[in-house]
């Protein structure tokens, strides 16, 4: 596989950016990434990380981003609300939306086949993305999910998480502070993002992420949140689905992955895991977990490798 670099791939000559969805006055984008030419194409529902919490659109790595155009696929980046102003149920209207809106409005907006449709996400996104798979309809051609998971009611989320509360912990007033606000759709500045990771940090720290983001306490009800885990959700009509997880992630426990594809096994649902081993969260992007000069990204012969093997699920599904 080959991957140019930036000089030689210029990102911005191929998007555009529309509105999908307004919520009272709260515009929420889509970046369409196209390569020249008129021909109809599949399309790649990309959806961006960040807890639910933080995050954007623009987290799509451009080497990726040119990956999966080189090989014939039209990409959609999307915003969506953000929690806690947003809670859950309206977090997966916006993924819905936009799933719809790219089957119905982007054949004539930007030329996409909608019977070609795959959703691809990372962390958060990789658990949207795995939702996705039982609440759209109709059903994904293929999922992808980078280092998601398909429970929110574990331990590993509900409960104080020993990794990080071996950082300094975050006061309520502090974690606070870049959160409650109007309602928004992407955290478009650096500081932003800051303030709200720190929400996140003191979220995990306490073990409050699934109440802050579901506004329903795991622990008193936890049959509300069941409707919210894919791995309880699968039925034989899920789509074909390709998990990559490495096996040294602190932030979104391994064994998510693992559990999510015991209930696609139990389903006789195609699908893969392909454990990354040795590499942490977001293995794709950033130095985790790697020795000191080690390549980053698609570089990484691991990683390269493993969208490798993305490119040829995505091919067979959507052919």
């Amino acid at each position: 596989m080959t991957v140019r670099s930036d000089k030689e791939f210029n990102i911005t000559t191929s998007k555009r950016t529309y509105v999908y969805k307004t919520v009272q006055d709260c515009q929420i984008h889509a970046d369409v990434y196209r390569s020249p030419g008129e021909e109809q194409r599949p399309a790649i529902l990309w959806i961006h990380g960040g807890a639910l919490i933080f995050g954007d659109r623009s987290m799509l790595p451009p080497e990726q981003v040119e990956l999966y155009l080189t090989a014939g696929y039209t990409v959609v980046s999307i915003d969506y609300r953000l929690a806690p102003e947003t809670k859950l149920q309206a977090i997966l209207e916006d993924v819905r939306d936009a799933y719809h809106w790219v089957s119905r409005q982007g054949p004539g907006l930007f030329n996409v086949d909608p019977d070609r449709l795959a959703v691809m996400g990372h962390s958060a996104g990789g658990y949207l993305t795995l939702m996705a798979g039982f609440s759209v309809h109709p059903r994904p051609k293929a999922l992808v999910s980078f280092y998601g998971y398909g429970d929110i009611l574990g331990d590993w989320y509900s409960r104080p998480d020993p990794h990080y509360n071996l950082e300094p912990a975050v006061a309520p007033e502090r974690a606070r502070q870049g959160v409650g606000g109007p309602v928004i759709a992407g955290s478009p500045s650096a500081s932003l993002t800051e303030q709200r990771w720190l929400f996140y940090l003191y979220c995990r720290q306490q073990g409050l992420w699934p109440e802050e983001v579901t506004g329903t306490n795991p622990h008193t009800n936890p049959r509300v949140l069941e409707q919210f885990c894919p791995e309880r959700n699968v039925t034989q009509d899920y789509p074909p689905t390709l998990l990559l997880h490495g096996d040294q992630d602190t932030d979104v426990p391994f064994k998510l992955s693992v559990q999510m594809a015991e209930a696609l096994k139990e389903q006789d649902v195609p699908h893969r895991l392909i454990m990354m081993k040795g590499l942490g969260h977001a293995f794709d992007i950033l130095r985790d977990g790697l020795p000191e000069g080690e390549p980053l990204g698609l570089k990484h012969p691991k990683v390269a490798e493993a969208f490798d093997t993305v490119l040829a699920f995505l091919n067979n599904q959507m052919s």
